[in-house]
């Protein structure tokens, strides 16, 4: 990848012989009833985990009050299968990201409020969370081409040239609980400050060299990392649960069986 992460180049094996997976997933993407049951199960994930991070933090650090947007968040969760179009669903979506964000500042420490910027990223942490969810994204491109799919071709992220957007919706129940813990964390115990990034052409913040390859470790050491998932608290990690993730999606292509959301982690 470039110091901005865009996507240069990658090495892969070849092609899954997967066909009637790629068969399938090309066929149901244009049916809309399809798309919209997914993307409310996708959206209803991401709501869910933003929850579970705004609550847990509350729990060990007893001087924030996230108890307004935790309960706001709840309702836009309840509102999630009530709707009839992706649109009205990615507006969900998009005031549930606010809300969480609203109280992002507050975990990580880097100032009472936070806004979320990404073209380019204004400030440190705008720069570790777009660098993050850029390393899961390109993970999860090789997470569902190994799996027989078409990973540019997604459900609640449309057709955009150039855009795997079916690896946009599968991390989109990852970002909260792998990328903005692991940013939270580097911040709070002081692992990047301002001294580690420095200033692009047009404003935008970027990890220096060395700090950058801190990052990567830090991450690597985050999806690897066993922690107690779902009901059985079986033990996992974030690398396995993301295939996971994209095997009950295969499932809910072939079978038409309702995919099951990554939440529940603890």
């Amino acid at each position: 990848m470039t110091l901005q992460g865009r996507l240069k180049g990658r090495l892969t094996p070849i092609e899954s012989r997967d066909i009637p997976l790629r068969l399938r997933h090309y066929e149901l993407s244009q049916k809309p009833e399809f798309a919209l049951e997914i993307s409310k199960r996708i959206v209803e994930g991401k709501i869910a985990n933003s929850i579970a991070m705004l609550a847990r933090y509350q729990r060990n650090h007893p001087e924030v009050f996230f108890d307004s947007h935790i309960e706001r968040l709840s309702l836009l969760h309840e509102e999630v299968f009530r709707k009839r179009t992706l649109d009205s669903l990615r507006g969900v979506e998009g005031q549930a990201a606010a809300l969480y964000f609203e109280c992002f500042g507050s975990m990580s420490k880097s100032a009472e409020t936070f806004i979320r910027k990404r073209r380019p990223p204004t400030d440190p942490v705008n720069a570790l969370l777009s660098f993050g969810y850029t390393l899961l994204y390109n993970e999860a491109i090789g997470v569902l081409s190994i799996s027989g799919f078409d990973p540019y071709l997604g459900f609640f992220h449309g057709i955009n040239y150039g855009r795997c957007s079916l690896a946009l919706d599968l991390i989109e129940e990852f970002r909260h609980v792998v990328i903005d813990r692991l940013v939270i964390t580097s911040i709070n115990l002081g692992v990047f400050q301002v001294q580690h990034f420095e200033v692009g052409p047009e404003g935008g913040y970027y990890l220096k060299e060395e700090p950058r390859k801190r990052f990567l470790k830090e991450y690597e050491k985050f999806m690897t990392s066993k922690f107690e998932h779902g009901r059985a608290a079986e033990r996992t990690c974030f690398r396995k649960a993301l295939h996971e993730q994209a095997l009950k999606l295969q499932k809910s292509i072939l079978e038409r069986k309702d995919y099951e959301p990554f939440k529940g982690w603890r």
